[in-house]
């Protein structure tokens, strides 16, 4: 049986459903039937999909030097899967309206293809709500179209991120929480990607702790375009397991068929996959991958998950590439998605990305965390963006846009323990370009020297500074005597 294609051009038929019967939204339009009447588009085959099986297998640093670091044991434990959870209805999700747009405009994204930005949406949220409600209870409600945003990756390469409308991203919050808690409680401990009270940070600790037993070698899996290539079919078979309320079924239905506004205008509806960047994704692939988590568990591995990220550690390099073969056929034949090949292998673990950091093991067989080679080009690159040489502010103006960047990057690598020598050269790097716009303010030789003159530097020395040879701005940052005229104190004044 051949596969449809993911994407296929819509042709507009001016048949389109209005949202609601009036209003400020009244113009919001979607694509297709009313939601009440797709029931024998979306039907699936429930009696045939496999049931989830529930299992869970319990998880459990060296400090760093003059660095934050995780306490060890940091990573949560798993839920009792006893805790009864109520039941996901359609009543459940329209209790949580208000409360799931609270949390939408806290994000303040962008508007959708409606152009309706947040602000906008809470002006008339009071008659909003109950058209909004009335739409859901009677099935009426349709999804509405799904912005199409390209942003680069660190490779080279582009991310399609999908932003639906403010409207619909407030009904898929409303929708994840009331399904949340019927799997949270159930996702294996070793699965750390958009879960609460879990993050990357947790996700290393994990790994850190199966190196330090012995584990030395990593099965680095990375799936091929997940969030585009999600079969549809199986993830509704899979929620429908422990969703009762066809309502809510079908609503879940409709939002993964919403179709995509490319940035040429043109639609193209979407046949498989979930649109990254809705509330409502990261829950579904975290239902999707679950099966894989709970496959690894059986069959007694040691690993750690973050979204489509897995790394399963193994002792020797033979043992990692039966579970590569293995494995990758599982998730071919049962997942129905794609191992990418260029970004997985079977390596030593110090010598694999993972999360932006690596975990080596050093000659004393002590374990240490460290910024992989990406995230240090990635940190340069950065540095140069915030600190061109024909800055037009103040240097004030640019030491604070540094700072505020450098603050969110070590509360995220921060927990990096080998990496006082990277930096310290980080830091003499950001200084040195600070000196460049320094002396690119200050234009032509002359005043070059007399500002050094002012601020301490024999005249002798600087005009052999400036006039020694035909030297560039660069060049003449990390001249000695321009450092000592310029020192840290003088950086920190500013």
């Amino acid at each position: 049986m051949t596969r449809q294609k993911s994407e296929d051009i819509v042709v507009p038929d001016g048949g389109r459903k209005v949202v609601g019967s009036g209003g400020p939204f009244a113009h919001r339009r979607g694509k297709g039937v009313p939601v009440n009447q797709q029931d024998g588009q979306l039907r699936l085959p429930f009696a045939t999909a496999e049931n989830a099986t529930e299992r869970s297998e319990a998880s459990t640093n060296s400090t760093g030097v003059g660095l934050p670091t995780i306490p060890r044991g940091a990573v949560p434990k798993a839920k009792d899967k006893k805790e009864i959870a109520h039941p996901a209805t359609m009543e459940g999700v329209i209790s949580g309206l208000q409360d799931a747009f609270e949390k939408v405009a806290l994000n303040d994204g962008a508007p959708g293809p409606d152009g309706l930005s947040v602000k906008a949406v809470r002006k008339h949220l009071p008659t909003l709500l109950p058209t909004l409600s009335a739409a859901l209870l009677e099935g009426s409600y349709v999804p509405g179209d799904i912005r199409r945003v390209w942003i680069p990756k660190a490779n080279g390469g582009q991310r399609g991120l999908g932003i639906p409308n403010v409207v619909d991203r407030m009904v898929q919050e409303a929708t994840r929480a009331v399904l949340e808690p019927l799997w949270e409680p159930t996702f294996h401990p070793s699965s750390h990607g958009f879960r609460p009270n879990r993050s990357c940070h947790t996700a290393i600790t994990e790994a850190r702790q199966h190196i330090e037993e012995g584990y030395e070698w990593v099965v680095d899996m990375d799936v091929e375009k997940f969030f585009d290539k999600v079969h549809h079919q199986r993830l509704m078979a899979r929620v429908s397991t422990r969703i009762t309320d066809r309502r809510l079924l079908v609503l879940i239905g409709a939002m993964l068929k919403a179709a995509v506004v490319l940035p040429d205008g043109v639609h193209v509806t979407t046949e498989e996959g979930v649109p990254q960047g809705g509330p409502l994704s990261p829950l579904l692939a975290n239902i999707v991958l679950d099966e894989l988590d709970q496959e690894l568990a059986q069959r007694g591995h040691r690993f750690v998950r973050y979204a489509d990220d897995c790394n399963i550690y193994v002792r020797t390099e033979r043992a990692g590439q039966r579970v590569m073969e293995s494995v990758s056929g599982f998730i071919s034949k049962r997942l129905r998605l794609k191992v990418n090949a260029e970004k997985s292998a079977v390596s030593r673990t110090g010598e694999r990305h993972f999360l932006g950091f690596r975990v080596a093991v050093s000659a004393k067989g002590k374990t240490k965390v460290l910024l992989s080679a990406r995230s240090k080009e990635r940190i340069k690159a950065s540095i140069r963006e915030r600190t061109p040489r024909n800055w037009g502010c103040t240097l004030k103006a640019c030491i604070l846009k540094v700072n505020a960047y450098l603050r969110g990057w070590m509360g995220f690598f921060g927990i990096c323990d080998g990496e006082v020598r990277t930096m310290q050269a980080l830091d003499a790097h950001i200084r040195r370009r600070l000196r460049a716009i320094l002396l690119t303010q200050w234009k032509g030789g002359p005043t070059i020297v007399r500002n050094l003159i002012r601020r301490g530097m024999r005249r002798k020395t600087a005009w052999a500074a400036v006039y020694s040879g035909r030297r560039k701005v660069w060049d003449l940052s990390q001249q000695a005597a321009v450092e000592q005229a310029l020192p840290n104190k003088f950086f920190a004044k500013e």
